[in-house]
């Protein structure tokens, strides 16, 4: 907080969201060229790998664990229940009319729309978890164990929701006790640390693509969803939780040198990290066509159609970021529904908020009391 009583945005948060919803519209983009291209196959992967954690490691980061507010409570309602219930609506309509039939179901969330749910459970859970000691074990164990359990599945996205909790729960417990900047992690990077972040990364990239053939027989694809039970991807030995906590540490380190590369400084692409939920809700409906009418199939060769691919996402992603997109679809993404609630004044905001992180600009401390806190 500065003296003139103005909040200063952090810009390497602004900046990481953008990067990271990029890499979601990439990730879909792509997803038909992986069918021909065991180069595309291989970019498919990497992403995968981290990308989702790295975004509920940064939710988590701006999410508290002291007991809601009125008004907090409120929001979770108008900020993510309500668009996923709008959106998910807006998806019925679509397969309805494009294809003939659609089977509207609020317990399973239509194609993107299942991190809203997850980001809904994330915010309900974390003041329980947070009473416990070891928080960040217990959602660990949490997360291995949900994949031995048939019956938790894709209804209301739980048993993703369980499977990405760690990295949740580990991005509130560094915003909790002020990891970042008590070692000013968040200032300028050390270049040594750069390169490592780098080589870690290429080496990630490398890897997925000369074993590419092996992940495929494995199912990685399928594994790095944290969505399945481990006996649906042949995972029936006891140990198959080991495969999960490998992936999680793997992602973890590929997330730290993600977030090692996003730069700090301020730049004209810093602001669409505040508008990452127009951009999430909105290019699944872009993309929509291009996968379902075969566009995107047997384009070769990849080595020219994958850079185009990946200019095309840069594209939808800095539209759909754009203030016109945002003025049209506001109504949608950002729903101001006073009818809905008792007390209407629970919808007074001072500024732009987006679930995804970009409601707080800067960590505050901890409380030194269990007090509760205003948001």
């Amino acid at each position: 907080m500065s003296t003139t009583g103005h909040t200063r945005r952090v810009p390497i948060w602004d900046n990481a969201r953008a990067a990271c919803i990029l890499l979601v519209v990439l990730g879909h983009a792509i997803q038909r060229l992986t069918y021909d291209s065991d180069i595309a196959q291989s970019l498919y992967y990497l992403i995968y790998a981290f990308h989702m954690p790295a975004f509920a490691l940064i939710s988590g980061y701006f999410s508290r664990s002291d007991p809601p507010s009125r008004r907090r409570m409120a929001r979770i309602l108008t900020d993510i229940v309500l668009p996923y219930v709008l959106f998910d609506g807006l998806w019925t309509l679509t397969k309805l009319l494009v294809e003939g039939h659609a089977d509207p179901n609020l317990t399973q969330p239509s194609w993107t729309l299942w991190f809203l749910l997850a980001l809904a459970i994330f915010r309900l859970v974390l003041p329980y978890l947070a009473l416990l000691r070891m928080p960040l074990l217990w959602s660990v164990v949490i997360s291995i164990s949900v994949g031995y359990l048939p019956n938790v599945d894709t209804t209301l996205s739980l048993s993703r929701t369980l499977g990405l909790l760690p990295f949740f729960t580990l991005g509130w417990w560094l915003s909790h006790h002020r990891i970042l900047e008590r070692h000013g992690l968040l200032q300028r990077r050390r270049v040594p640390l750069r390169i490592a972040a780098a080589a870690i990364l290429t080496g990630a990239g490398l890897g997925a693509w000369l074993f590419v053939d092996r992940f495929k027989d494995m199912h990685l694809g399928q594994w790095l969803f944290y969505e399945d039970n481990y006996a649906d991807l042949g995972g029936t030995q006891w140990w198959a939780g080991g495969v999960r906590l490998l992936l999680m540490a793997a992602a973890l380190v590929l997330s730290v040198s993600f977030f090692a590369l996003v730069p700090r400084g301020e730049y004209r692409w810093t602001a669409i990290g505040q508008y990452t939920m127009y951009v999430y809700l909105l290019h699944s409906f872009v993309l929509y066509p291009l996968r379902e009418s075969g566009i995107l199939r047997g384009l070769d060769p990849t080595w020219l159609w994958l850079p185009l691919v990946g200019f095309l996402s840069i594209a939808i992603t800095v539209a759909l970021a754009s203030r016109p997109i945002r003025r049209l679809f506001r109504p949608l993404v950002e729903p101001r529904p006073g009818w809905l609630l008792a007390d209407p004044d629970l919808l007074q905001r001072s500024s732009h908020r987006d679930p995804t992180g970009s409601r707080r600009l800067t960590p505050p401390a901890p409380p030194a009391s269990p007090g509760p806190v205003a948001p």
